[in-house]
């Protein structure tokens, strides 16, 4: 892996002038140091700083179809030139104010980082815009973009998927077969997420998957309400992310609105799920993280499917909940060369 270490030094040197005020003394000596009649060399050195970044990508798939990049999703996607054709984005809901809830049996504080913590409306609708906005630019002229979320955050992407010029075409309720239980017994159990589909331009079709999700539905029309369940303990082998969905969620949504070989965007990538998902289905991922844990955990989810008897597990797991069709099973993305128009990826 290479890296760009930046080496800044700090020399200091008092040099005596005569002068009639402190500008003429500064004009002075810096006349005397544009003459090369003052050189600061190394017994000026009074500090050196260090400062180191990442040359390339976090991790790399051996065939290309998983890439994971370190780094805020919005500066790491002003170099790119490359186009998705799906997004899915869980973003800070900003509900970690210090509240309880119940998990495995015990009271624990629902405070996931400092990522997550309640802000203003008007910064959370400006943090809102800023991502929204980069990923749309990034985004094929028929690509959509999925977005979770609960009354936290959901409204404010909401509006600013409108005033970018989204078309928004459901708001999926995932209502959760086994939710945690309202341990302060004053509100109704909290029981579902949102997750707002949408469309990049509001005049050009998107694609959508309808036959497979009727035939996925019993040869049923779906509706926009998903009777799923939360994650399951078989979905952290890898570690315990604070806000990880669950792979049926994602494969729902991937294979109702792309094709094999497609190409996916996660931009807060956590555990790297929406790729898991993307590669059991035969698609191609890139995900964008900050947190160093976050990475090193998708980067081992990645590593553990290439696994035959894991990934056939996840495969068989997903069948059996008819998330998927037996004759899925078989996908795997192809070996991809591009570079996302970015020299040194």
């Amino acid at each position: 892996m290479r890296y760009n270490v930046t080496i800044q030094e700090t020399l200091a040197r008092t040099v005596q002038v005569e002068a009639n005020s402190q500008l003429d003394a500064e004009f002075a000596v810096r006349s005397l140091y544009q003459d090369c009649s003052v050189v600061l060399d190394f017994r000026d050195l009074i500090d050196t700083d260090f400062s180191v970044e990442q040359h390339g990508p976090y991790f790399k798939s051996a065939n290309n179809d998983f890439t994971l990049i370190k780094g805020d999703c919005v500066e790491t996607l002003s170099k790119f030139k490359f186009g998705f054709d799906m997004v899915f984005a869980d973003p800070p809901y900003f509900l970690s104010g210090g509240g309880i809830s119940y998990q495995s049996g015990k009271i624990v504080c629902v405070d996931k980082g400092e990522w997550d913590k309640p802000t203003t409306p008007e910064e959370m609708d400006a943090f809102n815009l800023r991502w929204l906005s980069a990923c749309r630019d990034h985004m094929k002229d028929n690509a959509t973009i999925w977005i979770s979320g609960t009354h936290h955050n959901i409204f404010s992407v909401q509006q600013q998927l409108l005033k970018l010029g989204f078309k928004i075409l459901n708001v999926i309720t995932w209502a959760k077969t086994n939710p945690p239980p309202n341990i302060s017994c004053r509100y109704f159990t909290y029981s579902t997420e949102f997750i707002i589909w949408a469309r990049k331009q509001p005049k050009v079709a998107h694609y959508y998957n309808y036959s497979l999700m009727k035939e996925l539905n019993g040869n049923k029309q779906m509706t926009d309400v998903w009777h799923l369940p939360a994650i399951a303990k078989w979905e952290k082998s890898c570690g315990k992310h604070p806000t990880q969905k669950p792979l049926a969620v994602l494969a729902r949504l991937i294979q109702a609105s792309t094709k094999p070989g497609d190409w996916i965007l996660d931009p807060f990538s956590g555990s790297s799920t929406t790729g898991i998902a993307a590669n059991l289905l035969g698609r191609r991922y890139l995900g964008l993280e900050i947190e160093e844990d976050f990475l090193s955990m998708g980067k081992a989810r990645r590593e553990e499917i290439e696994n035959i008897a894991v990934r056939s597990g996840y495969i068989k797991r997903l069948t059996k909940a008819k998330i998927i069709l037996p004759s899925d099973a078989s996908l795997e993305a192809k070996e991809c060369g591009t570079d996302y128009g970015v020299p040194w990826l």
